[in-house]
């Protein structure tokens, strides 16, 4: 009796095809890639590893602040000028709203004419800052800061910003296209082979490529819609016409972000004062006693000309996270409140927009989903490696010698 033969069943022509997209796609961009990812997962600990090596310097550790005043904040930048000597005017400063916490002095420089990173940021420092003495704590170049590297590769392969990021951007796209080619192949035929599909079976298995293959395939499924969530809200920076997109499908439809340019500074400059930015400070502080903090714009003129509709104060209410938010636009001279536009304020696609930041960095809930953003980043690191393994395997694989019969 002869033994029946099962022949293994070829894979349809939408899988073929789709096989040979996801393999030359993943061959043109797959150290690109690596490279996003890699700096996206050493970018996500950023806030945690910055807070314990600057624990000293970001609380002041003045004693009876309950007895003291802070300084008012032009004494205060006086008082940075002639510490740090720094040749760029101080930009702006970030005020916490915890009493022991240090001020935050930044020197922020932007050329429009520089080629590379390096050029189009003269500046990017930070000094923080004793409000109750004005002493100088410690100063850190920001620019040259292992962090902000990371950053700028990630963002724009330490290219111009204007047109790096697209750089970086079309890479994500195609990524996007093997995302969903990768389920396509992944998807299983039938029960049998969907147990195989979910987790590693390696109790038998010797073979480094079958356990390549394992890896790249199950990893990539579990990854892959974090993976499209994280690459969705990166080409949010990309390209403008993304960034629209979200605005008209999370606000229900609407297409013209709301615009507070014509709210703008009404009162002579004769009424502007030391004292204007204090009353802006305390104004904000009064109305936000919970918030982490908010920045002042110190109102210099900068390389990029530093041109604003009006004078806002960016409130930030959330220590891990920026998604929490009000704006608050000011008189620059009289320093009196003119608009407040808070949470409640915004409409959902607003607030979209205003978390995607935190969605794209893992910060949206704190440590969980900055964790889930690291180990993501770190598997989409691996794909391009492992895929490329399996078509290295494939490709080396030896041809089966011919066949000694016992006639000769």
């Amino acid at each position: 009796m002869k033994k029946k033969h099962h022949h293994k069943k070829k894979p349809s022509i939408i899988k073929k095809w789709t096989g040979r997209l996801h393999l030359w796609l993943g061959l043109g961009i797959g150290f690109l890639i690596f490279i996003i990812s890699i700096t996206g997962a050493l970018y996500v600990f950023k806030d945690e590893i910055e807070n314990f090596t600057r624990k000293d310097v970001i609380y002041h550790n003045e004693q009876n602040i309950e007895q003291k005043q802070v300084l008012p904040i032009r004494v205060l930048e006086r008082s940075v000028v002639d510490q740090v000597k720094e040749k760029y005017p101080v930009h702006w400063v970030n005020i916490p709203i915890d009493k022991k916490m240090s001020y935050l002095f930044y020197w922020y420089e932007h050329n429009p004419k520089g080629w590379n990173y390096f050029d189009e940021f003269p500046i990017y420092k930070v000094a923080y800052v004793n409000p109750y003495n004005g002493k100088v704590l410690r100063t850190y170049d920001e620019k040259n800061g292992f962090f902000q590297i990371v950053k700028m590769i990630h963002w724009s392969y330490l290219l111009k910003q204007e047109w790096g990021s697209y750089l970086v951007g079309i890479p994500v796209i195609i990524f996007v296209i093997m995302l969903i080619s990768g389920i396509i192949l992944w998807w299983p035929k039938n029960k049998a082979a969907r147990k195989q599909r979910f987790s590693f079976r390696w109790q038998n298995v010797k073979s480094w490529k079958r356990k390549n293959y394992d890896l790249h395939n199950v990893l990539g499924f579990y990854a892959s819609v974090f993976a499209l969530i994280f690459s969705l809200t990166g080409l949010f920076y990309a390209f403008f016409v993304v960034q629209a997109a979200f605005y008209f499908i999370f606000s229900g439809g609407e297409t013209v972000y709301p615009d507070f340019s014509s709210i703008k500074t009404k009162a002579p400059i004769e009424l502007r004062t030391e004292g204007t930015l204090d009353k802006i400070s305390n104004t904000v502080k009064t109305k936000y006693p919970d918030s982490y903090g908010f920045s002042i714009d110190l109102g210099h003129e900068h390389m990029d000309d530093h041109a604003h509709p009006n004078f806002e104060v960016y409130v930030k209410h959330l220590s891990y996270s920026y998604h929490k938010s009000s704006s608050l636009i000011f008189d620059e001279n009289s320093g009196e409140l003119l608009h407040t536009h808070d949470m409640k304020d915004k409409n959902f696609g607003e607030k979209t927009v205003g978390a995607n930041y935190d969605i794209h960095v893992g910060s949206i809930l704190g440590l969980p989903t900055k964790i889930i953003a690291f180990i993501v980043s770190l598997i989409c690191a691996s794909l391009p490696v492992t895929g490329f393994m399996i078509w290295w395997g494939r490709r080396k694989k030896k041809t089966p010698k011919t066949v000694k019969t016992f006639f000769k």
